[in-house]
């Protein structure tokens, strides 16, 4: 049986936000990250905050990322980081939806997602059979039937189908992940021969 080999790297498209009392609003809102931080250096402590603004009214609430952190023991590159609003941190933190929640008690949470997709032995003249890798640059919300059923073209009572087939297996979890938000690492296998649309199956798998 040959296997076409696919790496899936799963980038959450909405970062969450926090449901916060606006006293400009009135009223609880979603908060959106501002893609900035905020630095304050007070004699050697150092506190940095990533900055929210409300959805409606552009309030802001600063969440805190360091707190009165001695200068010493932050690596001067990564204060600079901090200084210069990099990007890739700015995303790495506000797509951490468990540090959020360990400040605020309630956030939005979205499933949207881009899927960039890669073959690493290339495609196999023809196959069988798909070996999937997942990959999250953050963590998602998305349940993984409903990833799967997007990208792949079916249905999820297809996909439960397969299962009971024992043609489609998850490791680690088994048929419990597919019920639950995709988890980076997840390796996915499923024996599409004799199917009538496995050549649709794996070719929406490489696009």
């Amino acid at each position: 049986m040959s296997t076409l080999r696919v790496r899936w790297t799963i980038a959450p498209a909405i970062a969450p936000r926090p449901l916060i009392n606006c006293n400009r609003c009135g009223g609880v809102k979603p908060y959106r990250c501002g893609e900035k931080f905020r630095v304050n250096a007070n004699g050697k402590r150092i506190d940095v905050w990533l900055i929210y603004r409300c959805v409606d009214c552009d309030n802001s609430w600063n969440r805190t990322i360091l707190e009165r952190c001695n200068r010493r023991d932050i690596e001067p590159a990564l204060l600079a980081t901090f200084e210069d609003n990099d990007p890739a941190l700015v995303r790495r933190h506000a797509f951490d939806a468990v540090a959020l929640k360990g400040r605020i008690s309630r956030i939005e949470e979205f499933p949207d997602v881009t899927v960039r997709k890669e073959l690493p032995d290339g495609r196999p003249a023809s196959a069988t059979a798909l070996s999937l890798e997942l990959r999250l640059d953050a963590v998602t919300s998305l349940r993984l039937d409903r990833l799967l059923a997007g990208e792949l073209g079916l249905s999820r009572s297809r996909l439960q189908a397969l299962d009971e087939r024992r043609r489609l297996t998850v490791e680690p979890d088994g048929a419990r992940a597919l019920r639950k938000p995709v988890r980076d690492g997840l390796a996915l296998h499923i024996d599409l021969n004799g199917e009538a649309d496995c050549n649709n199956i794996l070719s929406a798998a490489c696009r």
